[in-house]
């Protein structure tokens, strides 16, 4: 089932809102709230639900309330990251502990298709990539004209996984270096392309050599993975008992965090293996709902390429 409106196709969304809703209760957070795709549809699959929105972005978060306007003061919303969840649910007078946390960690189609906001190297505009484009903080433009080398290539190898990390390290210092600055996507396109070769992934598809540094540039510009380590470390103090956790992720590095963390809280003692007793007292805290992650279906991935990426994880709290 899917919902296109003129701008973001929801992914995984009913999927996300049925785990969401399977452990009962009525006050849920929806971290992410991007298009406000999957609170629409919480919202109006129970009229007892309130929900909390929260976006970094002001601009998706606007837009969101305005789609959302109908169901009124049963949902709030507030613009940071999700990292300082407790900060949004006192803001808004949201119970301290919910039933349920959603995270869309992908970016939106809005974001991607809009040149303006510089995230995609398939359209011109410049090379800032912030989520919050208002606010301050080091642009990507900042991040290629001021890096060195070794930093750059640390940042293609680690967060976007690019082989070819310090090739393309090289082509951009010396870019701008006997050229001029970097300014726009378009720009650091072209070198990124002159540099790398092009890859294939199964039945022939080419993978453009510009994917990996963007989504690396993207997500060091932003701190994704420092804002999903953070939270991941709390998130299990605002669940109440029985209450859901749900995070779809769009990359291995981001999916390995969520798994790994699941694990661990699900585990719970710490204790070196070959000690006979427990002397952590640490107790599991999460129990795994998914024991493998959900993919979107076939249909989904035909209706949405940009879905074939995502994976669903869930849990719920215990203790």
């Amino acid at each position: 089932m899917f919902e296109p409106d003129d701008w973001h196709i929801t992914v995984l969304r009913d999927e996300a809102v049925q785990w969401m809703l399977s452990g009962g209760g009525r006050h849920f957070v929806d971290g992410t709230l991007g298009g406000g795709g999957h609170a629409e549809l919480l919202l109006r699959t129970r009229e007892d639900v309130e929900l909390l929105g929260i976006d970094r972005d002001p601009e998706a978060l606007h837009q969101a309330t305005q789609r959302l306007q109908s169901f009124g003061e049963r949902l709030k919303t507030s613009q940071g990251s999700y990292a300082t969840l407790a900060t949004h649910l006192e803001a808004v007078s949201f119970p301290e502990k919910v039933d349920g946390i959603l995270l869309d960690l992908g970016v939106n189609s809005r974001q991607l298709d809009d040149g303006e906001r510089g995230f995609s190297f398939r359209h011109d505009g410049p090379l800032d990539m912030r989520f919050n484009s208002e606010g301050s903080g080091q642009t990507a433009a900042d991040v290629v004209n001021t890096y060195s080398v070794e930093d750059l290539a640390r940042i293609f190898r680690r967060w976007g996984e690019e082989p070819q990390a310090k090739r393309a390290a090289k082509a951009i210092v010396a870019w701008r270096e006997t050229k001029q600055p970097f300014s726009r996507t378009f720009e650091l396109k072209d070198c990124l392309h002159a540099a790398l070769p092009v890859r294939r992934k199964k039945k022939a598809k080419q993978v453009d050599p510009a994917t990996r540094c963007f989504q690396a540039l993207r997500i060091a510009v932003n701190e994704e993975l420092v804002q999903l380590e953070t939270f991941l470390e709390t998130f299990t103090e605002h669940l109440n008992v029985g209450g859901r956790i749900v995070i779809i992720s769009f990359h291995s590095l981001e999916d390995r965090m969520v798994k790994r963390r699941f694990q661990a809280l699900a585990k719970g003692c710490i204790c070196p293996p070959d000690l006979p007793v427990c002397g952590c007292g640490i107790e599991p805290s999460l129990q795994i709902l998914t024991r493998k992650p959900i993919w979107p279906s076939d249909e989904e991935v035909t209706h949405n390429p940009r879905a074939r990426s995502a994976r669903l994880r869930a849990a719920k709290c215990i203790i």
